[in-house]
């Protein structure tokens, strides 16, 4: 998506936000988008009063090469799929577009714009895995961090002077990883991901390894 005279948003951001002051941003692979990251977001944005949650699919996840099956493309627009009709959920291809790496402090930065407040929303695991980060201590002055805790699960900030909260969400037993199983194993997953990316990966034949 090209920016227009008068957005303000980098290229990529699918609805407009000039107006938004209180934003989360859900970054992931998205391998493919499922229920379990829209509860997140849904929820996050209700508890902390978010006026738009934005997902944001990982553009080339350097942790993550080599075990990222579908292409950027085709992982953004699953995740399109997933949040139309959801108010309050918007994509953002600011990683998709970006050909560096996915680094999540040039990520809020492009997000950033005068008078609004960050949220990066991450799971517990992910929050524990943050000293492994590219510009750790540039991401600690951009947002806050909403850590998504289910039972049994907790993180704690990697140093003094983060901006720090939780929010509990249900579990839900759903991973993109048994998702893709279960496509190249000729199973269902109706149920597991939104109806319209269902349709979108069965149309382009994702994960199904040649079966």
């Amino acid at each position: 998506m090209r920016r227009r005279d008068g957005d303000t948003e980098p290229s990529g951001t699918v609805r407009r936000l000039h107006v938004v002051t209180r934003l989360g941003v859900l970054g992931g692979t998205f391998d493919p988008v499922h229920h379990g990251h829209l509860v997140v977001a849904v929820d996050v944005r209700a508890a902390l009063d978010l006026d738009e949650v934005l997902l944001v699919p990982a553009g080339d996840p350097w942790q993550k090469r080599g075990r990222v099956v579908a292409s950027a493309e085709d992982r953004a627009r699953m995740t399109e799929c997933a949040v139309a009709s959801i108010d309050g959920l918007s994509v953002s291809r600011v990683e998709v577009e970006r050909p560096a790496a996915s680094v999540t402090a040039d990520t809020l930065e492009a997000l950033a714009a005068p008078d609004r407040e960050l949220f990066l929303v991450l799971g517990a695991d992910a929050a524990a895995n943050m000293p492994t980060w590219r510009r750790l201590e540039d991401t600690r002055h951009l947002a806050t961090v909403v850590v998504v805790e289910r039972d049994g699960e907790h993180a704690d900030p990697p140093g003094p002077g983060w901006s720090w909260t939780h929010v509990r969400v249900p579990r839900l037993e759903i991973s993109s990883s048994d998702i893709r199983d279960r496509i190249a194993a000729g199973r269902p997953v109706d149920g597991l991901v939104p109806p319209a990316t269902l349709t979108y990966l069965r149309e382009h034949d994702l994960y199904t390894f040649g079966r």
